[in-house]
């Protein structure tokens, strides 16, 4: 009865130790990553918002008190050459499009497609194929090795600490830091708000009609100036922005005017809706079980099995009997769990389930651009 009582808690012990250790360094690895076939589209609003708008063969003008939304759509480049199964970057295509309600016109849009490491969600590079475009006809694109968007740009790292980032600002063309400002609950989830300024900042010179900035003149000399505030609040465990807030303000310039003086082409807050942050944070209360089996499990199974394997050592020790059944004890609970811990990781890859052949590139690169 003890040979068997021993055998049955080394035998367990061991198991839980092995399959922990499998979970940490094989399923870890394997399916803590940003999965290749995202499909998302978020929605941002603001109410009271001046802008400049572009009527339909009129010229650009400055309307007050506007209803605007931005619409972000993002999916994963299945065909790029960097996408491979369980491989270690995936592509992602980006098209925002922001529109101001009352007549449906488009006062800004972009399209990008960046690299982004699957553990660190931050930019890599090379990157065949990246680019930028705000401006029909004016694509920017990376060369070489260049790293074109660097930073982090749609989500943070899995286990996000307590600590500043550098988070990529479009409009800039440049990452800054984004600062850890402190915890709160958002639906029932723990997240952590990142938040950042940056100063108003000299981005352009331009020449623009003297009526859009209330001068007499034909055209006017200008340089347009931008500031924002920007709060995020991010899940660590999973990494993913469920909230952002963005107080943006963009204005014209000319030589004598200072700061707060010139023409304001954009002031305004935007926020993501309701529907949109709910619909992230569900997404990641669906994820969340996952991570705990990779991530807090592992420690649970390291606990039980070592206090297993002690108490059926000490067993062992004491009675001087079943050192053999013992010992294959051992062995058998560790190629067990190895076994089926293994199999079930592989089976579970969220990169099993992809057919990667004859995929083709859908993102309309003409979306809204002007």
């Amino acid at each position: 009865m003890r040979t068997a009582v021993v055998v049955a808690l080394l035998g367990l012990g061991a198991f839980a130790v092995a399959a922990g250790l499998v979970l940490q360094l094989h399923t870890y690895p394997l399916l803590a990553k940003l999965q290749h076939n995202i499909n998302t589209t978020s929605v941002s609003e603001g109410e009271g918002v001046t802008a400049v708008v572009y009527p339909p063969g009129g010229v650009p003008e400055i309307r007050h008190g506007l209803r605007v939304t931005a619409t972000t759509h993002v999916e994963g480049d299945l065909a790029a050459p960097e996408i491979k199964k369980n491989g270690d970057v995936t592509v992602w295509k980006r098209a925002t499009i922001v529109k101001e309600e009352s007549a449906k016109l488009v006062l800004s849009a972009e399209v990008r497609r960046i690299c982004l490491d699957r553990r660190t969600a931050e930019a890599v590079a090379p990157c065949h194929g990246e680019f930028y475009e705000t401006e029909r006809g004016k694509r920017i694109t990376a060369e070489g090795r260049q790293l074109l968007q660097p930073g982090l740009n749609f989500l943070f790292p899995f286990d996000t600490e307590q600590r500043d980032y550098r988070w990529y600002d479009t409009v800039l063309k440049k990452p800054v830091d984004i600062h850890f400002d402190g915890e709160q609950l958002l639906q029932g989830l723990d997240v952590y708000r990142f938040v950042h300024t940056v100063p108003p900042t000299a981005l352009e010179r331009l020449e623009v009609p003297g009526s859009l900035i209330g001068r007499p003149e034909s055209s006017v000399d200008v340089t347009r100036y931008y500031r924002v505030t920007r709060t995020l609040l991010v899940e660590p465990t999973t990494g993913a922005v469920l909230s952002v807030r963005e107080d943006i303000r963009q204005e014209l310039r000319t030589a004598t005017q200072g700061e707060g003086e010139g023409t304001a082409v954009f002031n305004g807050e935007l926020r993501l809706t309701n529907a949109s942050v709910t619909a992230n944070a569900d997404e990641v209360k669906k994820n969340l079980p996952k991570l705990f089996m990779i991530t807090t499990l592992p420690v649970a199974l390291w606990v039980l099995g070592a206090v297993l394997v002690a108490i059926g050592l000490v067993l062992l020790f004491l009675h001087r009997r079943g050192l053999v059944a013992g010992a294959l004890a051992l062995v058998a609970g560790v190629c067990l769990a190895g076994t089926i811990t293994y199999g079930v990781t592989n089976a579970s890859s969220p990169d099993s389930s992809l057919d990667l052949k004859n995929v083709v590139s859908s993102t309309n690169v003409d979306y809204g651009l002007r």
